[in-house]
């Protein structure tokens, strides 16, 4: 069971899926029942997964499908970092799962299957190790969620998921395009094979290389919505399912993961002083200008959904120019704020949901936040504020839930004292005061500091407008699967900052080996000679 670990992962929802789709709607039990062992095993066998590349100093496991050499079949390769993203996905799709078995799957069908047919792709996109299944579980990832982007009909939402399905289509054509040529230039898609060659192919062609590699970094920076390629997620994001919507906050991570890892050890160091940082700068200043897009966004924000939206596309920012300052300290904090924002943002978009609607409508509209204040209006509401009363105001368990919910989001993603979103930033920031004295590094020091000061007033903002200005609303009924799913999200929040040792000491381990890439390209290439 050991060897073949790095491709369960995928298999396992595959064949989730497909039994899923021969039980059929009607039989909601079994098909949830099938649902619940697909997470937890994919829990399990993510956990064993980071177990096994972090025991008796192993770097990475490599499963190469058939027994083909690498360069010519296909090869699965789980290191750190794979496994870490692994793992995250599986514990954001359990932690989901509570809040997606009640009302949300029944307004359309298959929602089950399609929910694992994406943690195919998003398990396939981790741990394969050359571009072309890349592209493959880019597409089925991208498949899967054009249906949960759609799931529950609506005017609104099949606008904007319309909208998103366009723009992926163009990232999916410029991500083939830029594979072409690579493949072209290099005779392999094979990352470890490409790594190796790099530095040694001909000036003459070199400007063909840089030039897939940079339409192939498009490609992703338009699923990470990077400035300006990001206009459509606060839309696409505002207009899907809660549940939907919390998940599709790690999909914007798949971009992030793949420049990450592409940058490193494509275009790292050893790749020769010709493509060496190739492309770094335009991360670092996308980076920048994505996070300060990103601010100007949140704060206009006039509804819940988008202002989440929002706050997305300050992280796609923030971990965006870490990437491109390509320094180990500040990978290792890039992965924990990646980590802990993920689970913050799945949590607030769960949220935002629980206090826009209860889902029994056909359409449900976000939660429209107060329009500006208009001249002549201050007048009024001085003489409303001074016939308010001062008493006493009883909140409901339900109510002080969502409150104290809304409350925790608000600090993990501003990144406040004394939860793990603080620890996240810190340990982002700390190492960016010397990261080489570049300009860069200092310009994005601040912009994250302004960004996380933004996030607080946004989020004081609407807070206090949904849970204090206006005495009239009625809240929505909580359901306990609902409430357990954020709870499970905010826990997981919690208890990384009671346990912060470990995991940090893992990241930067991560951080080390992915800067330190000779470790994987041995592991996926043995020398010459020796057993594959």
């Amino acid at each position: 069971m050991s060897s073949h670990l790095a491709i369960l992962p995928v298999i396992t929802p595959l064949l989730v899926a497909a039994l899923q789709l021969l039980v059929g709607e009607k039989r909601r039990r079994t098909v949830l029942l099938l649902s619940v062992v697909s997470c937890v095993a994919l829990v399990v066998m993510a956990a064993a997964l980071m177990r096994t590349v972090s025991a008796d100093g192993a770097l990475a496991a490599v499963y190469r499908i058939g027994d083909w050499p690498a360069q010519f079949g296909i090869v699965l390769v789980a290191d750190r970092l794979s496994a870490l993203m692994v793992l995250l996905t599986s514990v954001l799709a359990l932690a989901l799962l509570p809040h997606a078995l009640g009302r949300w799957q029944h307004r359309g069908g298959h929602f089950q299957p399609l929910l694992q047919f994406l943690l195919v792709g998003l398990n396939g996109a981790f741990l394969t190790g050359d571009l072309f299944n890349l592209f493959v579980f880019f597409e089925v990832l991208l498949a899967a969620s054009y249906g949960l982007a759609l799931h529950g009909s609506g005017a609104r939402r099949v606008s904007a998921g319309l909208h998103y399905i366009a723009v992926n289509l163009t990232a999916s054509m410029l991500f083939l395009l830029g594979v072409s040529l690579i493949f072209g230039v290099t005779g392999t898609l094979n990352m470890a094979a490409l790594a190796e060659l790099i530095p040694n192919v001909p000036e003459r062609t070199r400007a063909l290389l840089h030039a897939g590699a940079a339409i192939l970094g498009v490609a992703f920076l338009i699923k990470t919505a990077m400035w300006p390629l990001g206009f459509w997620l606060p839309r696409t994001y505002t207009a899907a399912a809660p549940a939907v919507a919390a998940m599709f906050a790690l999909m914007t991570k798949v971009g992030i993961y793949v420049l990450l890892r592409l940058g490193l050890l494509l275009f790292g160091d050893e790749a020769g002083p010709a493509s060496s940082h190739f492309g770094s700068d335009w991360m670092l200043w996308g980076g920048v200008a994505t996070m300060l897009a990103g601010t100007i966004g949140m704060l206009g924000a006039r509804d819940l959904g988008k202002l989440a939206g929002y706050i997305v596309v300050i992280s796609s920012g923030t971990l965006l120019g870490a990437a491109g300052l390509q320094q180990e300290a500040v990978t290792a904090g890039a992965l924990a704020y990646l980590v802990i924002s993920t689970l913050a943002i799945a949590a607030f978009f769960l949220v935002a949901g629980l206090l826009a609607s209860d889902g029994d409508e056909e359409t449900d509209d976000t939660l429209i936040l107060e329009p500006y204040e208009q001249p002549g209006e201050t007048q009024a509401n001085e003489s409303l504020y001074a016939k308010e009363d001062e008493s006493r105001v009883v909140l409901s368990a339900p109510i002080a839930m969502l409150g104290l919910s809304f409350s925790a989001c608000a600090v993990l993603l501003a990144g406040l004292p004394p939860l793990s979103g603080f620890l996240a930033k810190f340990a982002l920031l700390a190492p960016m005061l010397d990261a080489d004295a570049r300009l860069g590094a200092g310009v994005l020091f601040t912009l994250t500091i302004v960004a996380g000061f933004c996030t607080v007033i946004a989020l004081c903002r609407a807070g206090i407008q949904i849970f204090w200005v206006e005495s009239e609303r009625i809240f929505p009924k909580v359901r306990l699967t609902e409430s357990t799913s954020v709870a499970i999200l905010l826990g997981l929040c919690l208890l990384l900052t009671l346990l912060v040792e470990a995991p940090l000491r893992y990241l930067r381990d991560t951080a080390a080996q992915l800067h330190a890439p000779a470790s994987y390209i041995h592991a996926v290439l043995p020398p010459m000679g020796a057993a594959p």
